[in-house]
């Protein structure tokens, strides 16, 4: 199979997996989302020191103790997608499904905007566009929540300032999510340790299948990660553009389909309103893709 191919399942594989995700958090009750966090956090920690085993990869952590600026970077990290995922777990186990996954539909927007606020990059206008269609989607669904979509934008801005921080850090997804789970492990750890001692504790006190299920939470979190990483290697950055809709479409469906959301005629205008701004999005993405690699292909034969 041709590299390439190789890289767009992977690729799917990984976005399949996070948009299932809201089938898989329910089953967890009746663990409140701050106990199911907590589990994510120490299993997760569990799950990618055993895949750093079975590949014998440890000589990063040496050289990285030796670079503060990056240690500290992946602890923000830490604080930041502890945000994003207690978020999203209470989302989805409260019935606010079509919610969580509007934020990671406005994802991409929300990136672009930091690259102009914080990077000083320049849009073009398609993509100026797409930010104004999305801009004017959340306003179209203030209206029909009553309030601010706050799910939604934690969602997408927690997630935006994490890609921007991972960026910053530069570290390799395994590496960068055992040293994140590590500065996660202690509070973790406190927090169920208090839950055990004052009765609270879920964990081994319904049965063991629930149990397995709080511990699988960690394999969840790290072998989507890991399929998302073997594809970002292995095809362009305008497909996984594209294919980083799957996962909320999913999140969408399941919300609609599953649960059974209601969802308003309001609410389904400010949804298309999003799709547009992520059509119009796309589509300059991968017009830019092309004509950048018709451009190589011309200096290149010049050469």
């Amino acid at each position: 199979m041709p590299d390439e191919k190789r890289g767009v399942l992977f690729g799917v594989a990984a976005y399949a997996m996070w948009g299932l995700f809201p089938l898989y958090w329910p089953l967890l009750k009746p663990s409140g989302a701050l106990e199911i966090l907590a589990h994510r956090m120490a299993w997760s920690l569990v799950a990618v020191v055993v895949i750093l085993a079975v590949r014998r990869h440890w000589s990063w952590f040496r050289e990285l103790l030796r670079q503060p600026r990056k240690l500290a970077l992946l602890a923000l990290a830490a604080v930041i997608i502890t945000v994003n995922w207690g978020t999203y777990i209470y989302a989805v186990n409260t019935g606010h499904v079509v919610e969580a996954a509007l934020g990671y539909f406005i994802n991409p927007l929300v990136s672009v905007l930091f690259g102009v606020l914080l990077l000083r990059e320049r849009l073009r206008p398609m993509q100026w566009a797409a930010v104004g269609f999305g801009a004017l989607a959340v306003v179209v669904l203030t209206l029909d929540y009553g309030r601010l979509p706050w799910i939604a934008l934690t969602l997408a801005i927690s997630f935006g300032v994490y890609g921007l921080v991972k960026k910053q850090a530069n570290v390799g997804a395994a590496e960068s999510l055992t040293v994140e789970t590590l500065v996660l492990l202690t509070p973790a750890l406190a927090y169920l340790v208090f839950l055990e001692t004052s009765g609270q504790a879920t964990f081994g006190h319904t049965n063991p299948g629930h149990a397995l299920l709080l511990a699988g939470a960690g394999l969840i979190t790290a072998v989507p990660l890991l399929f998302f990483t073997a594809s970002a290697i292995r095809v362009p950055l305008s497909t996984i553009g594209v294919l980083q809709y799957i996962a909320p479409i999913l999140q969408f469906l399941c919300g609609v389909l599953i649960a059974k959301e209601t969802m308003p005629p309001s609410r389904w205008i400010g949804f298309s309103i999003v799709w547009l701004a992520l059509s119009v999005f796309t589509y300059d993405s991968i017009s830019a893709a092309r004509a950048n690699r018709k451009k190589a292909a011309l200096v290149e034969t010049t050469v």
